[in-house]
């Protein structure tokens, strides 16, 4: 089983740079080393505009950075789309012809987000 994944790896990568927290502080554009601190303890989220910055100044993207954020993110809209699937499906009996083929396109790109286990069987067949 692979390890858990921290919900960001901002401090990691700050240490690795070799900077200060006021020093991040300046290159993302905040006042000061307190803002940074909190995101480096998870007590606050950093809007997108600070994380996509953080990515700039460290060279690695977002989702790695906050890589334990993107896994839990990922689990939740697994979960939405198995449940969405399981609508539609139920959806596409009977019906109209145009709207039982516009419902098998979406079954079709929902079993390609969710992988070849999730592979469905095409209502409009």
């Amino acid at each position: 089983m692979a390890a858990q994944k921290l919900p960001n790896y901002l401090r990691t990568y700050r240490k690795r740079s070799g900077l200060a927290q006021h020093e991040v502080a300046f290159l993302l554009g905040c006042r000061n080393g307190g803002l940074v601190s909190r995101y480096e303890k998870r007590k606050r989220l950093p809007p997108l505009t600070t994380a996509l910055a953080c990515e700039a100044a460290f060279g690695v993207p977002v989702a790695e950075l906050f890589a334990g954020l993107r896994e839990a993110v990922g689990q939740k809209i697994r979960k939405r789309l198995l449940g969405l699937r399981s609508k539609l499906q139920d959806q596409s009996e009977g019906g109209r012809k145009s709207h039982v083929r516009h419902t098998a396109r979406k079954l079709e790109w929902l079993a390609g987000r969710l992988g070849s286990e999730a592979a469905v069987k095409n209502p409009a067949a």
